[in-house]
């Protein structure tokens, strides 16, 4: 049964995107809503179909987790501090460390600031409009499927639809 997608919004993408301080427009909750409603229906899916190594309700892979950190939040103090913020105790690496991985399929609120640092570093602009499916759902195929990936715009216009409503 996938989350509920207000209770999603205004608990969780809403107060991440306020403390991340980044542009938090109509837009960029927007695609992190779709994101989260194609990669796995709002939650029904945690850790990728098929084995593959993606985890959470944005399907993000561990090795983009770390190229978030290791290409652009290792050079940013401030925004890596407020990332790793939402990070909880627990579960933990054996050396006592929050297990970041492990955290993207455990934690909304860490996962969200991911999802969230991944279209940041986008080299293009977000689409202007919050409510055009289409752009949004093409900046997602660009930027966080990339064009290798499976997924399809029409794939993520119909999962936005039926979770987010049209």
């Amino acid at each position: 049964m996938p989350i509920n997608a207000t209770q999603l919004r205004t608990l969780v993408v809403k107060p991440v995107l306020a403390a991340l301080g980044l542009p938090a427009s109509d837009v960029a909750e927007n695609l992190i809503m779709g994101t989260a409603a194609h990669e796995s229906h709002l939650g029904d899916y945690i850790e990728q179909v098929g084995g593959g190594p993606a985890l959470g309700i944005f399907q993000m892979e561990p090795a983009t987790l770390h190229d978030c950190y290791e290409n652009y939040l290792d050079y940013r103090a401030d925004l890596k501090a407020k990332v790793d913020g939402f990070l909880a105790p627990q579960p933990a690496q054996a050396d006592g460390t929050p297990d970041k991985d492990a955290q993207l399929a455990t934690n909304l609120a860490y996962a969200t600031a991911l999802c969230r640092i991944r279209y940041y570093r986008a080299p293009a602009a977000m689409p202007t409009d919050p409510n055009d499916v289409n752009g949004l759902a093409a900046y997602w195929k660009q930027y966080y499927n990339t064009p290798l990936g499976a997924g399809t715009v029409e794939q993520f216009v119909a999962d936005y639809n039926r979770y987010l409503g049209s």
